[in-house]
């Protein structure tokens, strides 16, 4: 049995792979010995600069690199256009097709265990969940839709462009006023979370007045 202190299941996940899947909180010998013959997907989140050895004795291997952005309300960097509008609303299914495939620098799209369908529907999942939740804005340009915020408090946790308003240099100006909103709710720091291999966005967030902190390696293991 596996004390609950030392991993914890991610049913969220599991929704999409369709198999149990598990984030390990504690990393020793003992517990990597118990989950060899547990099937499932396993995650565990490491201090970089630590020994990866006992994790590739036990079979994980690399799958990313986060990083996260904060920001206080004082250091942001505030980008205005005036074609560009949020909202609270839109439609979920307008949405989901902006979402759909839009996060090949995740971890999971990067992990060959996974199906990059699998991937992609644990994302248009995670975006039902915010959307119902009312936790989803809408970025508009000159009215139409053209991109999500997704957020949890003062955590940014899904945000994605649609593709013809990708590569025109507008995202920091829907960031910007998507980050203005949340700091008018009242919070006086905004974070997010980033693969280090997102220089695109890290630079995004650079722009806005971001820095970075807390850096941390995820390794995987899959067991049939």
């Amino acid at each position: 049995m596996i004390d609950n202190n030392d991993i914890i299941k991610t049913p969220w996940d599991s929704r999409a792979f369709g198999v149990d899947t598990y984030e390990i909180l504690k990393v020793s010998e003992e517990v990597l010995d118990k989950i060899q013959t547990v099937p499932g997907h396993f995650t565990v989140k490491v201090d970089p600069l630590s020994s990866k050895q006992l994790l590739h004795e036990h079979g994980f291997y690399y799958s990313d690199t986060l990083i996260e952005p904060y920001c206080s309300r004082e250091r942001f960097v505030f980008h205005a256009h005036d074609s560009v509008s949020i909202s609270a609303v839109a439609g979920i299914e307008e949405l989901l097709d902006i979402c759909h495939g839009a996060f090949e620098h995740g971890r999971y799209h990067r992990d060959f265990n996974i199906k990059k369908e699998m991937a992609d529907l644990r994302y248009d999942n995670w975006l039902r969940d915010l959307h119902a939740s009312g936790n989803c804005l809408a970025l508009h340009y000159e009215g139409a839709l053209a991109g999500f915020f997704g957020i949890n408090k003062g955590k940014i946790v899904l945000h994605a462009l649609a593709e013809k308003f990708k590569g025109k240099g507008l995202a920091k100006y829907f960031w910007s006023i998507a980050c203005k909103k949340l700091f008018e709710k009242g919070y006086e720091e905004l974070s997010s979370s980033v693969s280090a291999c997102n220089v695109a966005v890290l630079n995004l967030y650079a722009s806005l007045g971001f820095k970075f902190r807390n850096p941390c390696d995820i390794y995987h293991r899959m067991n049939s």
